[in-house]
């Protein structure tokens, strides 16, 4: 199995950073990585694109095979991903499909994107015990709480369809990684705490896996209480670590709504670790 299959995220003693600087900065502006610093072989590229929604961050770190004509293209296709499921599912939009499948003029089975996004918001309703639910926002049916980890792991597929298997796509507080950094070695993530950006930061090695955060838009009451139907007040912001964004960006909003009684869902043999959860 290739190494962007697998998830892997190793907390290493911080001391062993004091002189090295991280590849990305999470929860901080200073999203960076060192094109010079790119191994022989390799073509180091960051792309930043702003959707009407989030502003996205592709960090490549290509294989010289592929050529600059081909690293274009692989970028390119990542980026359409990420407007067209902005401009297709996003709910605020009258004639998206999300918003068309609350006013009924379709079922999920017409597009089969759209079936995977509806049954990924009915798991993640399961595994959460009812805290992420999607059909319990004003309005109706409303993916927010993971479509932004939906739309940053499909862009993701794009990359890897066309060769790219050493990246990162960060969307504010979140990311995604696969493979290796330019430097040749792990991606080297400085989480900083969601509302405490001066505490020293968490440093992660990761080679596979993501990072989603809940709290941090500084919009108030975007969480909502499903059993109450009332703005979540328990967490100032949740973070969580794992294998695919998108269940941890659901994991993350269930967390800020549910507050300390849904760190139970991290024990065990769960392959998803919530690192910050910020009590009001």
């Amino acid at each position: 199995m290739r190494i962007d299959e697998q998830p892997r995220t190793r907390w290493p003693d911080p001391s062993a950073f004091r002189n090295r600087r991280p590849d990305l900065r999470l929860g901080s502006r200073r999203h960076r990585i060192d094109p010079a610093g790119a191994t022989g072989g390799r073509i180091a590229v960051q792309h930043t694109v702003r959707t009407a929604t989030a502003e996205y961050t592709l960090l490549l770190n290509a294989p010289e095979w592929l050529g600059r004509r081909g690293v274009g293209e692989a970028l390119r296709d990542s980026v359409a991903e990420l407007r067209a499921i902005d401009l297709t599912y996003g709910p605020n939009r009258p004639e998206s499909l999300v918003s068309r499948l609350r006013r009924a003029e379709i079922s999920p089975e017409s597009y089969p994107p759209l079936a995977d996004l509806v049954d990924r918001c009915a798991a993640m309703r399961a595994a959460t015990d009812g805290w992420f639910d999607a059909w319990a926002v004003p309005g109706g049916f409303d993916p927010g709480g993971l479509l932004g980890g939906w739309a940053v792991e499909r862009a993701a597929e794009r990359l890897r369809a066309a060769g790219i298997h050493d990246y990162a796509v960060l969307a504010g507080a979140d990311l995604v990684v696969r493979g290796r950094a330019p430097h040749g070695g792990p991606w080297r993530v400085a989480v900083h705490h969601p509302t405490a950006p001066e505490r020293a930061p968490m440093v992660l090695e990761m080679t596979a896996g993501a990072i989603g955060t809940s709290g941090v838009t500084g919009r108030q009451g975007h969480v909502v209480d499903p059993h109450t139907g009332e703005p979540a007040d328990h967490l100032v912001a949740a973070t969580v670590v794992g294998p695919d964004l998108t269940v941890a960006d659901a994991y993350a909003t269930a967390l800020y709504a549910a507050g300390p009684t849904g760190l139970a869902w991290f024990r065990g043999n769960s392959d998803y670790r919530a690192l910050f959860a910020h009590r009001r």
